[in-house]
């Protein structure tokens, strides 16, 4: 009999502990949604995220290089309407490769992400060869006959142009003078008749020199099957770097000048991070476009902290590294009533290299970058904008409000909030994870490290 009741009262002390197992699994799953107040949007959910394998679409590829477009902004969301006359344009080359003349029907602000180039803009009274390095930055008018060069021999050279279309909203066209296997010259268009007045030549002549249709075989067929990126011979780079300049003299005008972000001193820095930022106050490129270009660096493990931009709407490419993003804004939902619920909505994204990411303005955001970053931000918009800290010691809105105010604002009385606000010494960028790391340390003196002291 005694045998019998063991077992049972075993069972019973199992169900028993099950039970508050439960009841606090219960507990604790109801204080973290009771916590976890906002609704959510990630990954591919995530209007505001572009990953790069999914969103960008290829214009150009063969063995030397490609160009990528991304996708249009408008399409992707409502909330991005005024981004309809923006596009994002990808570029990347291999080591002595030289990308075909050619004009577009946009404006272009050329950024260099890594490597080194030879940009060379042609006009009717002349051309102008500059070299640029990583974080040169120069504007190319619409209309404007360029052709880029990948002098180096060992590295790859990447760059993002933001194309501003001017014949209609989100599109543009590249017009290429060479025919290739990708695409046949703008002058094949022409007439017979419009062609020999002009060239003052017999059309047979002009194919065979323009266009190669005649003796392929003997010389056209390889280039034709080039595509817009070929290669270069070593004295072919040698002759075009001769004519370039590495400094930033005056060019065409002073208008088209190249500009390096990261030769400017940081508008913030301290040891987690920095940024470089240029506006259209202190750059006439910048100013013909209403646009601030920022690159910024965030050390692993470091933290942008939150902020918004007043009038700005900001288009961010990851250069490198990775790093997870949080964008706040506000979810509308329509009631029965017609009257209008605002609910406060979270987007993530997890950030790897080429990936876009749109910032509205108003909109807070923060980057807490996982591995060392740097990432270039184009600010739509930019004349007069403002970026607003939301914590730190510098720049921070919250602080200017006066106690009073701030009692009424916040459960807690203004004092306290003051206080709170003012803990943090820091500004700008921050250690992303402070408490866990002090509770991490705090761990490693617990029970057992008490234990293992008193036996050595």
């Amino acid at each position: 009999m005694m045998r019998a009741r063991v077992p049972l009262l075993l069972l019973l002390g199992i169900l028993f502990l099950a039970s508050l197992s439960v009841s606090f699994g219960i507990v604790h799953r109801e204080h973290h949604e009771s916590r976890e107040e906002v609704s959510v949007s990630s990954g591919k959910n995530n209007p505001f995220y572009f990953n790069s394998d999914r969103w960008f679409r290829t214009l150009y590829r063969n063995e030397w290089g490609h160009i990528r477009v991304l996708q249009r902004f408008d399409q992707r969301s409502k909330q991005m309407q005024n981004l309809e006359n923006y596009r994002v344009v990808e570029f990347q080359s291999k080591p002595n490769t030289l990308l075909l003349p050619h004009h577009a029907d946009a404006d272009f602000l050329l950024v260099v992400l890594s490597g080194k180039a030879v940009l060379t803009l042609v006009n009717p009274d002349g051309r102008d060869s500059n070299i640029l390095e990583q974080g040169h930055a120069q504007k190319i008018p619409a209309g404007t006959t360029f052709f880029l060069v990948n002098p180096d021999d060992n590295e790859n050279l990447r760059i993002i142009k933001l194309a501003v279309p001017v014949n209609n909203p989100h599109r543009f066209q590249d017009f290429f003078l060479s025919s290739t296997e990708a695409q046949q010259s703008y002058l094949q268009g022409f007439s017979k008749n419009i062609l020999e007045a002009s060239f003052d030549s017999d059309i047979k002549e002009i194919n065979r020199v323009l266009f190669g249709e005649e003796g392929q075989q003997q010389q056209g067929q390889e280039s034709q099957q080039e595509g817009v990126i070929v290669e270069l011979k070593r004295e072919q780079i040698r002759e075009l770097i001769r004519h370039a300049k590495s400094n930033s003299k005056k060019a065409l005008s002073s208008q088209n000048e190249p500009f390096n972000l990261r030769n400017q001193k940081p508008v913030y820095s301290n040891r987690f991070g920095r940024l470089h930022e240029i506006t259209p106050e202190k750059n006439p490129q910048l100013r013909d476009l209403d646009v601030f270009l920022s690159s910024v660096d965030i050390k692993e493990g470091g933290l942008l902290m939150p902020n918004y931009n007043s009038k700005a709407i900001v288009i961010l490419v990851v250069n490198e590294g990775e790093a997870n993003i949080e964008l706040v804004g506000l979810k509308e939902q329509q009631q029965q009533q017609q009257e209008e619920n605002w609910e406060v909505h979270r987007y993530s994204a997890e950030l790897s290299e080429d990936d876009v990411f749109v910032i509205p303005a108003a909109y807070p955001v923060a980057i807490n970058a996982t591995s060392n970053m740097n990432f270039l931000a184009f600010g739509i918009n930019a004349e007069n904008n403002q970026r607003n800290f939301l914590a730190g010691e510098k720049d921070n809105v919250i602080s200017e409000i006066p106690t009073e105010v701030l009692d009424l604002a916040f459960p807690a009385p203004g004092e306290k909030v003051v206080k709170l606000i003012n803990k943090q010494s820091l500004s700008y960028f921050v250690d992303a994870q402070p408490q866990q790391k002090e509770e991490r340390s705090k761990g490693r003196k617990g029970p057992l490290s008490s234990i293992l002291d008193t036996l050595y």
